[in-house]
């Protein structure tokens, strides 16, 4: 495993990047309304992050048709947008987005609630965020990576959420995905030792049943296997001599 290690250069370039990230979500949440297709939020999301004068890194990556991944309700991640993909009130909306700023990527995800949902439902999306954040204070030089990854997990299962297991998080940069690979539970052995200058995209995901999940016939799409409510929240942080920085949460 190599895990790349930012410059201050780099840092700067990875800064910009999350930011103008967290801007391209702030934009598109505001469109998330009852009765607008999926396909209809990708098109306005690349729009804003082409008027930033950036590139959507998910287009074409590995195939993926869209610029971002949209997916609601059961279905976990790696939406395909879709004009057959009507939003309805009541639905979680998962919002994945990444962009390139100058040759460095970032990489966020967030879930909306649309109108009223149940308790049940905003239970599962403050806990799938609030992992991230259990996560992060273990994100600092000296500790080791699976510090982050049974802070996560044994938050969630405090709630009895399935911990999806067969997607996690990853390390970030000059590729949208670098090592290492960052999962949501605890690994068998103590993972790379952090350092300044490391930047990963740390992103719980939580099933309100089971943990297992299956992909849909378009090879993306990835479903609760239960047909149970699914939450994501993501962010990419950069590994500091102190408290870690959120790159794509400034505010």
């Amino acid at each position: 495993m190599s895990v790349s290690i930012k410059s201050e250069r780099e840092i700067a370039l990875m800064r910009e990047s999350g930011h103008l990230l967290e801007k391209v979500h702030e934009e598109l949440a505001s469109y998330i309304k009852p009765g607008i297709s999926t396909k209809e939020l990708d098109t306005i999301g690349e729009e804003i992050i082409r008027s930033l004068g950036c590139v959507p890194n998910f287009l074409n990556y590995q195939g993926f048709p869209g610029s971002f991944c949209i997916s609601l309700n059961d279905e976990v991640v790696h939406g395909i947008p879709s004009h057959k993909k009507i939003i309805q009130e009541g639905d979680l909306v998962k919002i994945d987005a990444g962009l390139i700023y100058k040759g460095y990527h970032s990489d966020a995800a967030r879930t909306y609630a649309v109108g009223e949902v149940s308790k049940e439902a905003q239970q599962l999306m403050d806990v799938t965020k609030q992992c991230f954040f259990e996560g992060i204070k273990y994100a600092k030089a000296g500790n080791h990576l699976n510090d982050i990854c049974k802070a996560i997990g044994a938050y969630a299962a405090k709630y009895g959420y399935g911990i999806v297991r067969e997607l996690t998080g990853h390390g970030i940069g000059t590729h949208l995905h670098e090592d290492p690979v960052i999962p949501n539970f605890p690994m068998r052995r103590p993972g790379v030792r952090l350092v300044p200058g490391m930047t990963l995209a740390i992103e719980p995901m939580l099933n309100m049943g089971r943990a297992d999940v299956a992909w849909l016939s378009d090879d993306w799409t990835v479903v609760a296997s239960d047909g149970s409510l699914s939450a994501h929240y993501e962010n990419t942080v950069l590994i500091t001599e102190g408290e870690p920085e959120i790159l794509t949460l400034t505010k």
